[in-house]
């Protein structure tokens, strides 16, 4: 816990008012904790994708603001995410990415786990030969499952366990986007990529949210896709974003397109929208493809993205897949001087938070808000117990 907890009064006014979050929020290790608990592990948090486990009996370890978590397809072919311990001393189960082809050991003791979490072996856990005690219950000890959920192949999780169920915490994302509630195909290995930022990962989804900075940040994007051409997407406490009225696909030199959605509105010919679902997802769709960024925080001042895209065809052509991968990457990597710059920014002392344009940062200032708000009631929430 903070011992001097920041003034976020002003944060919380109207735009034409309002300032942004203290420099403390991007620099401070303890208010980074604090926001972990409040923003990221109490809620629906982005973790991985369910392409990272494409088989059964894959398994990939990872870590999610300093828990150790393992991300795994189980016998059944469901996608499951587990702490990464065993039950017996702690140990970590598994080190690298690999498949699981019997049970997953622990390397100390080899207490083994089934794919779906139960404990099915204590060897000499009873003595010598003997791989049974009254007092180890078995049905009692298998892994700790954490909660998660897949929508839009995203693997989101709810560390804490005591949000509401992930279909009605985003209902209002889930129906405004219910056109493309259709299977997702991963592209590939050629098809994601990581970027390592050294930013504050709320840095990301500010900048992100937001066209004001299309102009002179993404000119070869604003060439064609301008910035009067894009509007603001604000769901308060929810998701904020921006969509473009004008969205040009992707051409091969033969005339070779990307197959679109099924059934889509006529709006979407041209159309295409980029929300940042609260807290660390960034979601992107169009007629013929669509994209995920999962932010994970790796300490107060560093942030890897992890991006992904999806078509609605399992089988798309391979260089056009590689063309709109290299795209996308170009884009997100223009994006980069400019939150390590905002990053290096708050050390400046006489900064304030900064002030928003009413017209143009709704959604970058919605996202601040609904920080503050989350804090608040988790002060609140603390200081009660």
């Amino acid at each position: 816990m903070v011992s001097k907890p920041t003034d976020l009064t002003a944060v919380r006014q109207n735009i034409e008012a309002a300032l942004g979050l203290p420099n403390a929020h991007y620099t401070d290790p303890a208010l980074h904790t604090e926001e972990a608990q409040a923003l990221l592990l109490d809620g629906w948090a982005g973790l991985a994708v369910a392409a990272d486990v494409p088989e059964p009996g894959d398994a990939v370890p990872l870590e999610f603001m300093g828990i150790p978590l393992l991300l795994l397809r189980d016998r059944s072919g469901d996608v499951r995410v587990f702490q990464n311990i065993c039950r017996h001393r702690g140990m970590i189960l598994v080190e690298e990415p690999r498949k699981i082809e019997g049970a997953i050991r622990c390397p100390y003791h080899s207490w083994c786990y089934s794919t779906d979490g139960r404990l099915v072996a204590t060897p000499h856990v009873g003595g010598p030969g003997q791989n049974a005690h009254d007092a180890v219950n078995r049905s009692e000890l298998g892994l700790i499952e954490v909660r998660s959920h897949i929508w839009r192949e995203v693997v989101w999780i709810n560390v804490s366990g005591t949000a509401p169920a992930f279909e009605d915490a985003n209902a209002k994302l889930i129906e405004r986007w219910a056109e493309f509630d259709q299977p997702l195909y991963h592209g590939g290995s050629d098809s994601k990529f990581r970027l390592d930022v050294n930013c504050n990962w709320k840095l990301a989804v500010e900048n992100y949210c937001e066209s004001y900075h299309l102009p002179w940040v993404h000119p070869g994007l604003n060439s064609y896709s301008r910035l009067e051409d894009h509007y603001n997407i604000q769901e308060p406490g929810l998701f904020s974003g921006q969509g473009t009225l004008v969205y040009r696909q992707l051409t091969g030199k033969d005339g070779t397109v990307f197959p679109d959605f099924n059934d889509l509105n006529a709006k979407w010919d041209t159309a295409a929208e980029y929300i940042a679902a609260f807290p660390n997802v960034l979601l992107g769709v169009h007629r013929d493809h669509a994209f995920a960024i999962i932010l994970r925080p790796e300490a107060q001042n560093k942030t890897s993205e992890h991006i992904h895209l999806f078509y609605a065809v399992p089988n798309t052509d391979a260089e056009l897949r590689r063309r709109n991968s290299e795209q996308w990457k170009v884009v997100f990597e223009e994006d980069v001087f400019v939150v390590e710059g905002m990053q290096r920014g708050r050390a400046a002392p006489g900064f304030d938070g900064g002030h928003f344009s009413p017209a143009m940062d709704g959604p970058t200032h919605l996202f601040h808000d609904w920080v503050a708000q989350r804090l608040l009631a988790h002060r609140t929430k603390m200081a009660a117990e």
